[in-house]
C-alpha cells in the first residue's frame, strides 16, 4: 500500500502534516476529514530501497500484541483506543508501524480481519481466518484469547524444538573446527620433523599426514564446494519435490525422527482444534492447517481429509493412511467426530503431545550428548595416537 505525506490545518487554524499509508488520495482525503483537517497538499512518499530478511517481525512480538490486545478488548476498550495505545508502545519498529496501519485502516471502515489480512506476512491465514470468526460471532475478545494461548504455546513448541537442536549443533561445529585446526596447523609441524628420521612412518601415521596436506593443498576448492552444495541443497529443498522428499526422510531420521514426528502431530492437532473451538468451518479450518502444518507429508493428508469430508466421508481416513499420525491420534480423531466433540479432542491431543515432545527432547540432548563427545574423542585422539607412534617406536629401539 503507498505511503502519502501530507500537509494541513485543524479546525483551530493549527498547520499539521504527517504520513498515511492509503489506497489513493481519495481514500486519504477522506481519512482526514474525518479526523477534521483541512487538506492542503498531498504528495506519494518517494520508495525507499531497503535491505530486509524476513519481516522485521519476531514470532514472540505477535504473540505479546496478541495477548495484550485481548486483555485491553476483554476489559471493554474501544478497539481503536486500543490500536492507538499498543502503537505506542511497542519495541519493535516495524510491527509498532503495521499495528498503527491497521489502526488506520480500522479508522477507514475496514473491518479488524481486512486491515490484519493486508500484512499477510505478519498476520497469517490462521490469524486472519480466526479474528474474522471472532467479528462474525460477535466474540472477537474471547477469540483473541484463544489465538493468544495458541500462540503461546506453538511459540513454546519451537523453542523447545530449536533447544533440543542447538547442543548438538554447537559440539558438532566446535568438534569439527578443532580437528581441521589440528590438520592444517599440527599435524605440518609434526610432519616435518618425521621428515628429518628418513625411516618408513606406520601406516596411521601416513593416513593422517595425507589428509593433512590434501586439505592444506585443497582448503580454498573445499570451502567454495562446501558452499555450494549447501546453496544447491536450499535450492532443492524450495522445489516442490524436493520439499516433499526430505520432509518424508525428516520424520524417518533415526534419531530426529521421533521428535519431528511428534512436534507436527502436537503442531496439527492445536491448530486445528483452536480453528474449531473459534467458529471456523472444518473445511476452512484443514484448509488453513494444511497451509500452516510445516511438513508437506502431513500437508497432503490433511489436504486429503478435505476431499474425504466433501465426499461425505471422515477426516480420520486419509491421516490413518498417511503412517504419520499415531493410532491413539487417528482413534481419538474418530471419537471426538463421532461424539461432536472434536475441537475438544484435539487439543487434549495437542497437550499430550506437547509433554511427549518434552520427553522427545530430554531423550534426544541424553542420547546426543555421550554420542558427540565419544565421537570427537576417538576423532581427535586417533590424530593424536598417530602422530606419537612414530616416537614410540623410535623409543622402542633405543
Amino acid at each position: 500500500m503507498p505511503v502519502f505525506e501530507y500537509k494541513g490545518k485543524t479546525m483551530a487554524g493549527a498547520p499539521v502534516q504527517g504520513e498515511l499509508s492509503a489506497k489513493g488520495r481519495g481514500e486519504l482525503e477522506r481519512v482526514l476529514r474525518r479526523n477534521r483537517i483541512l487538506v492542503t497538499s498531498i504528495r506519494k512518499k518517494p520508495t525507499e530501497l531497503k535491505l530486509k530478511i524476513g519481516t522485521g517481525v519476531k514470532k514472540v512480538d505477535i504473540s505479546r500484541f496478541t495477548r495484550q490486545f485481548a486483555t485491553m478488548i476483554g476489559a471493554g476498550l474501544p478497539m481503536v483506543q486500543c490500536l492507538d495505545i499498543l502503537s505506542t508502545q511497542m519495541e519493535n519498529k516495524e510491527l509498532r508501524r503495521i499495528v498503527t496501519e491497521v489502526k488506520q485502516s480500522v479508522e477507514g471502515g475496514s473491518t479488524l480481519s481486512e486491515a490484519l489480512a493486508r500484512h499477510g506476512k505478519v498476520f497469517d491465514h490462521l490469524y486472519v481466518n480466526m479474528v474474522e470468526a471472532g467479528e462474525m460471532g460477535g466474540a472477537l475478545d474471547t477469540i483473541l484469547v484463544r489465538l493468544a494461548v495458541y500462540r503461546e504455546k506453538a511459540d513454546a513448541l519451537v523453542r523447545k524444538v530449536k533447544g533440543a537442536m542447538v547442543y548438538p549443533s554447537v559440539i558438532c561445529v566446535v568438534a569439527t573446527g578443532v580437528t581441521i585446526a589440528m590438520l592444517t596447523f599440527i599435524v605440518p609441524v609434526f610432519a616435518k620433523m618425521f621428515g628429518n628420521l628418513g625411516a618408513e612412518l606406520p601406516k596411521p601415521t601416513q593416513i593422517i599426514l595425507a589428509i593433512s596436506n590434501f586439505l592444506k593443498s585443497n582448503m580454498l576448492y573445499l570451502f567454495f564446494g562446501l558452499i555450494g552444495a549447501v546453496t544447491a541443497f536450499i535450492y532443492w529443498v524450495k522445489t516442490p519435490n524436493g520439499r516433499a522428499t526430505f520432509d518424508a526422510l525428516l520424520l524417518k531420521a533415526p534419531v530426529f525422527g521421533n521428535l519431528v514426528r511428534k512436534s507436527s502431530v502436537a503442531r496439527f492437532t492445536r491448530t486445528l482444534g483452536t480453528l474449531l473451538s473459534s467458529g471456523v468451518s472444518i473445511l476452512d479450518a484443514l484448509d488453513i492447517t494444511a497451509k500452516t502444518a510445516g511438513n508437506t507429508v502431513i500437508a497432503n493428508a490433511i489436504r486429503k481429509s478435505v476431499l474425504s469430508i466433501a465426499e461425505g466421508d471422515t477426516i480420520t481416513g486419509p491421516l490413518r493412511e498417511s503412517g504419520v499420525f499415531p493410532p491413539m491420534v487417528t482413534q481419538m480423531i474418530a471419537v471426538g467426530e463421532k461424539t461432536g466433540g472434536l475441537d475438544d479432542m484435539l487439543q487434549k491431543i495437542a497437550d499430550f503431545y506437547d509433554e511427549e515432545v518434552d520427553d522427545a527432547v530430554s531423550a534426544l540432548t541424553s542420547i546426543i550428548e555421550p554420542v558427540i563427545i565419544v565421537l570427537m574423542g576417538i576423532v581427535i585422539g586417533g590424530i593424536l595416537v598417530a602422530m606419537y607412534l612414530p616416537m614410540f617406536d623410535i623409543i622402542g629401539k633405543i
